[in-house]
């Protein structure tokens, strides 16, 4: 109820060209020196700066926040950001951004508190790019801020694993000032069992059921599916307690060592190719064009990037490589169809699609989200290839940003 209440209290801000947000250097930044696997202390020193005004120490405390949570201290980090947006709510992204011209675009993510998996992440795009981004963080029972600073184009950038923010934010999205993309109602139907019966059935496409099931083993027996099964928690992402089921009897000991109070249970679908690896690509779809951030290769069902052995296989890169280069004319015209069934029922202007092919070639939908990083972190020795590919990506991002703002 206070999701619906606030959705019809909450006034679109107005636009102010006088109202400059306090500096963070943002999640992309600290990323890119935690994941060359700098410690706290470095990421905390990176972010030291005076802090006169209220509006600059909760700048500072936001940063220490995304600081504790890339060094997995998730408590401390909720804190924190609970601190800072107390006090201000409003944030630039400054850190890894030079402006290229004198007059950047100018994006407004609206946001939501929380993990780093709450949000579209994009200040790992626009740090590439001359686009100036503001954060607008829509806090739980709060209304918005009167003001917002001046933007060409507004990004609704809550994921759908805050469904209340998402309830809150559709009647705004057809009603901000400025020219708006991803629509939350959209974003709410990415759920994996709802994306799952809404691609199910359609052409070139593969997407298995999977059914959101209680913790209690009985009720929960009575819909599993035959043959063997993927179950995680529900809101889980990147593997986490995600385990195959080979039989009903392996849901009791399931449920006995995973916590959670629902779970998905999802069809297993065999998609190993004919040397017996399997081959996950992470798609990221803008304005409905294609784009392959990456392709992961292992020996087992459940391929993360960062666990399927890609950096010490000079063959796994030279393969991704090749289906980066050949991607245009290969991948997206086998699978045109079915990314335009996919495209016409998802209906958002940016997000990303785990996906596999399957031995009788059709596309394997594992998951479509917003959330997931988009970067350009990898090593360049190691993979030359990806600098080009990522610029394509973001200079796509950049297009559609650029034709949106043009319409207003």
């Amino acid at each position: 109820m206070e999701a619906i209440w606030h959705s019809m209290c909450d006034s679109v801000p107005d636009v102010r060209a006088d109202l400059v947000p306090a500096l963070i250097r943002g999640t992309a930044a600290l990323a890119h020196r935690a994941f060359a696997d700098h410690g706290l202390d470095d990421l905390l020193a990176l972010i030291d700066r005076p802090a006169p005004t209220p509006q600059d120490r909760a700048a500072l405390t936001l940063d220490t926040a995304l600081a504790h949570e890339l060094r997995f201290q998730p408590s401390r980090a909720e804190a924190l950001q609970r601190e800072a947006l107390a006090a201000c709510r409003l944030f630039r992204v400054a850190g890894g951004f030079t402006p290229r011209s004198d007059h950047p675009l100018r994006l407004l993510a609206l946001v939501a508190p929380g993990n780093l998996m709450v949000n579209t992440p994009l200040d790992f795009i626009t740090a590439h790019l001359d686009v100036q981004l503001d954060l607008l963080f829509v806090l739980p029972g709060e209304g918005l801020p009167s003001s917002v600073p001046e933007h060409d184009v507004a990004f609704f950038a809550v994921s759908e694993s805050d469904p209340a923010t998402l309830d809150r934010l559709r009647p705004l999205f057809h009603r901000w000032p400025r020219p708006a993309l991803n629509n939350p109602a959209a974003v709410a139907r990415l759920s994996r069992d709802t994306v799952a019966s809404g691609l199910a059935g359609r052409p070139g496409l593969c997407s298995p059921p999977a059914r959101r099931i209680p913790r209690d083993p009985v009720a929960a027996r009575q819909v599993l599916l035959d043959g063997a099964a993927l179950i995680r928690p529900v809101g889980s992402h990147a593997g986490q307690s995600l385990r195959k089921l080979e039989n009903p009897a392996d849901l009791a000991g399931y449920l006995r060592c995973v916590a959670g109070d629902a779970f998905f249970l999802t069809q297993f679908v065999d998609y190993r190719g004919t040397d017996g690896l399997f081959r996950k690509y992470r798609l990221i779809c803008i304005d409905r064009a294609p784009f392959l951030c990456h392709m992961a290769v292992s020996e087992h069902w459940m391929v993360h990037y960062l666990n399927a052995g890609m950096e010490t296989s000079a063959d796994r890169r030279a393969e991704e490589a090749r289906a980066m280069a050949e991607f245009d004319t290969g991948f997206a015209v086998r699978h045109a169809a079915a990314l335009e069934a996919l495209n016409d029922w998802i209906g958002l202007d940016y997000f990303q699609l785990d996906c596999a092919e399957t031995p009788d070639g059709r596309l394997l939908v594992f998951e479509a989200d917003v959330a997931a990083i988009v970067h350009l972190m990898d090593p360049p020795d190691l993979f030359p290839y990806k600098p080009a590919q990522m610029r394509r990506v973001f200079n796509a991002f950049d297009r559609m940003l650029r034709r949106r703002a043009a319409r207003a």
